[in-house]
This record gives C-alpha cells, structure tokens and sequence, in this order.
C-alpha cells in the first residue's frame, strides 16, 4: 500500500459506500481534486452488514444512481445485496473514484495558523483543505440496555445476524418490527423457528397500490421530498420489504403464519421478559398510515384521470389474531424454549473523530443540508439529511450533487487573487 505521511489532498472523503461514491462523481463534475478513503471495501456495509437474503427495499428501476441501471435484472425487481455491492464498485470504476481501501481514518483536527486539517489515519497523516464525512446513517449498532451481557440467551443485533443456522437451536425473540425485523422474523419462522417480534410504534406503507409501488407513489404524491420528519414520528419504524419480490407488510399475516407478536419489550428479571400494553395500538397505528397512504394515492389518481386498475382488496384486513387481542404480557424464555434474541434496534452515529465544533453537546452534526458550520467540513448519507429520500441510494446521490455544488463555489471564491478596490470617498 502507498504510503499516505506529508500527502495533502484538496477534498477528503471518508467512506466508499454510496455516500462515498456518489460524493466522488459529484466532486469530479466539479473538478475538484479529492481523495476517498474507505477502512473496508466499497460497500462494505451492503456485503457483510447485513443477512445473507437481503434484497433491496425499492426496485431496481429506482434504487439506483442515475449513470447506471441494474442491466441484468428487470426493473421491477428488488436486486440481492451482494449485487447491489457489486454495483457501486462498478460505478466507482466507471467514474475512476480515487479510492483507497483498507485505510481507517482515526483523527480531524483544524490546522494552526491556516485553513485546512490534519487527518490521522491507519495509514499515515493526510493534510487535507476540507472533509467530507460519508459514513453513512448505520454506523454503530444499539442494543438496549435490558438483558445482561452475561445470562445463558445467545445475543445478536441485526446487523451481525446471517442466517438461522448461525444460532442455536430454539426459539427466538426478535426486538424492533421495522423492515429488518419484520425480514428477519419472517426468515426464521420460515426456517421452523418458534419465533416472537416485539412490535412497537411504526408506519407500514403498501408495497403495491393500483399496479404501482409504494417509491412511485411517494414520489408522485411529492412525500419524498418533505423536509422533516412528522412530530411525534420521530421513533416510529418502517415496515417495508422486497423480499419474496416485494410484499406489503401485515403483521396480521405474520402472526397467521405462526409468528407470536408481543408490545415493546420493557424489562427483564430472573429470565422472564415482560412487555408493553401497546401492541393493539401499535397495530393499528401503522394501519392508519397504511390507509392514509391509500387515500392520499385514491385522491391523486382521481384527481388527474389515472387510469389505474382499482385494488379493494386492499382495504380488507383480516380479523385480529389471538396474540393481538389477548396480547402476552410476559415471557418465561427457558420455558418457552428462546435461547436468541436478535436486536433490530437501529443505529447510532460517531463523528467523535470529527473536530468537536462540528458536533453539537449530543455527538451530532451540526448542518444545513450537510453543509456544517464549521467551515470546510461536511455531511453525507445522514437521514433527513436533506428531505425523507436523503438515506435512500437515489437520495444520497441528489444530497451530494448539492454539497458538491457548495464545494466548488466555496473553492471559487477561494481562489479570486484580485486585490481590494480602494474607496475614494468625496470631499462632504
């Protein structure tokens, strides 16, 4: 590997996932030198941060860059993860992204005296005039504080999960009903685990509505683009998936299909875990946004003479299953049989290697669109970053085009060598 001690860079990226990637395109339209450094491979995260059966949660027409379709998959399919890797290293190598793996950035710290800022990494010290932070939205896994660390249950967040052989045998409790809970679940119940999902607050879209999928309807509806989050949103999941070729998520199926819903999983003592009373609501929680999403769709269709087929059925829900309606309020897992847990319990971020001025008191970044207010330094790849689309591959790629764009006016005026106009003010 080349070493990296004295080099200096204009722009430093850090990270080569599809923030990294799509920020170098963008920084390359606008002649920017830059340099991008990745700890792992491209798109680490979509090889080996996830299960082995993921697919894609938006078709292929959709999910995907501008400058490259999915050639060899239909446009309506949900594209497997290893092949969704595999295409952004073939977008960097059709861009010539200046990548370099296998090197992890440890340090930012502002220079003295000058612009610019000194970046330790694994691999020697970059000078570099600004940075561009493109790690991504899931970069530490959460797992709540409720079970201790050393009880006989086999713990896993979602993200180290691959495949039900990876755990003992025995039931599981799987933590978190938004779509990599919701995937998983379904996953193991199908491998002939006895498996229980922890529901709590979500919004379920409909995958499909009038021959349409749910990424068509957003953005025709304009939902892509709202620039923040619904108040009291704020900790609702997601329930979408492409799995089985995209079906709209029911948990009154699931649950038909033998999986056992709990409410939010509150505590645990002497190997029994005890739940929330919400389970009920939360169901009908996320119906609620399920048919406001149909009746925003009817309205429009309607609205402009779309002649798309009707779709009753998607109104008509089954009966409440018995483990909604008589909910558990507690479980004994030894004799119950649950030996894992599996934690779908999201992500935090960590910038701490960023100077502390571009973080506020909670660790978070302080920015307008990723651009921070501490100057030369940005953001890519955060959700909401921008608007609702801003974690989504198409999203990130709009996010970088304007960073990119703030970028290069910022090196422009940067650049202007002229000298001061002398005011020559008249005699009053």
């Amino acid at each position: 590997m080349v070493q990296m001690a004295g080099q200096t860079v204009d722009t430093l990226v850090v990270g080569a996932g599809q923030a990294g990637i799509a920020m170098s395109e963008h920084l390359r339209n606008n002649a920017v030198p830059h340099l991008v450094l990745e700890r792992a491979r491209i798109a680490e995260r979509w090889r080996t941060g996830r299960w082995d059966s993921l697919v894609a949660n938006g078709p292929a027409w959709h999910d995907r860059f501008p400058g490259m379709e999915f050639t060899d998959h239909d446009p309506d399919a949900f594209v497997p993860k290893d092949r969704v890797a595999q295409y952004f290293e073939d977008y960097a190598r059709m861009i010539d992204a200046p990548v370099r793996c296998g090197v992890s950035v440890e340090k930012a710290e502002p220079l003295q005296g000058r612009p610019g800022f000194r970046v330790t990494t694994s691999d020697g010290v970059i000078e570099a005039q600004r940075i561009v932070a493109a790690t991504g939205a899931f970069q530490k896994p959460v797992i709540p504080p409720v079970l201790p660390q050393d009880c006989a249950l086999h713990q896993i967040h979602s993200f180290n999960y691959r495949n039900p052989d990876q755990l003992p045998k025995g039931g599981v409790i799987v933590v978190g009903a938004g779509s990599s809970g919701v995937q998983i679940a379904e996953e193991l119940n199908r491998a002939g685990r006895k498996v229980y999902l922890s529901v709590g607050p979500h919004d379920r879209p409909p995958r499909r509505y009038r021959g349409r999928d749910n990424v068509w309807w957003l953005g025709v509806l304009g939902l892509w683009e709202a620039r923040s989050m619904q108040p009291g949103k704020e900790r609702h999941t997601i329930c979408v998936s492409g799995a089985h070729g995209g079906e709209t998520v029911d948990f009154r199926d699931l649950a038909g299909q033998g999986v056992t819903l709990v409410g939010m999983t509150d505590s645990y003592q002497d190997g029994v875990l005890r739940f929330a009373s919400d389970l009920e609501d939360n169901i009908r929680g996320g119906d609620a946004t399920y048919l406001a999403m149909l009746d925003q769709a009817d309205a429009y269709a309607e609205r402009n003479g779309l002649d798309l087929p009707d779709d009753p059925q998607a109104r008509v829900f089954a009966p409440m299953p018995e483990c909604v309606t008589n909910p558990l309020a507690q479980l004994d897992l030894a004799a119950e049989g649950v030996t894992s847990v599996i934690w779908a319990t999201g992500f935090s971020q960590d910038f701490s290697w960023l100077p502390a001025a571009a973080l506020d008191d909670q660790g978070r970044p302080r920015h307008d669109r990723g651009v921070c207010v501490e100057p030369d330094i940005y953001f890519l790849g955060l959700p909401w970053q921008s608007c609702r689309g801003s974690s989504f591959i198409w999203g990130v790629w709009q996010d970088a085009k304007h960073v990119g764009e703030h970028i290069a006016a910022r090196r422009h005026y940067l650049s202007y060598g002229g000298q001061a106009r002398k005011v020559v003010r008249e005699p009053a």
